[in-house]
């Protein structure tokens, strides 16, 4: 290896996601590794690991695999080299902007979810005799 690339293992260091996980989603094709090595390893990049850590944060909001591989499919082709008509970036655009929206609605949503925990977990605390370690 020439310090470019990383196996899996690494990658799932990096990005705190199991073996399994990351290769259920070379399965499914959301995150292919960039290379193998002539042993058959996989061998993944920086661009592999970023790719890896969208899929990472979109997840816990509740997104899809398809949701997953459709921002990552806009996000590639705004990224890429290739020339994009002025419409087709604007609907990419778009594309990027309804997924930053929804991701925003689910961490408001998440946000009051937490806060009804944090009250409950006042409540309970409020019941239990005065000096008790409480745990965090």
């Amino acid at each position: 290896m020439d310090g470019k690339h990383m196996q899996i293992g690494e990658a799932a260091t990096r990005t705190e996601l199991s073996l399994r996980t990351i290769r259920h989603y070379e399965e499914t094709g959301l995150v292919v590794p960039s290379a193998r090595s002539r042993g058959g390893f996989r061998l993944y990049t920086e661009t592999d690991v970023a790719r890896l850590m969208v899929v990472r944060r979109m997840k816990p909001l509740g997104f899809t695999l398809d949701q997953m591989r459709d921002l990552l499919d806009a996000t590639d082709r705004l990224d890429g080299d290739g020339e994009l008509g002025p419409d087709e970036y604007e609907t990419l655009l778009e594309r990027v902007r309804a997924y930053e929206r929804a991701a925003a609605e689910q961490v408001e949503k998440l946000r009051v979810q937490l806060a009804r925990a944090e009250d409950f977990a006042a409540t309970l605390r409020a019941r239990l005799p005065a000096g008790e370690p409480t745990r965090s």
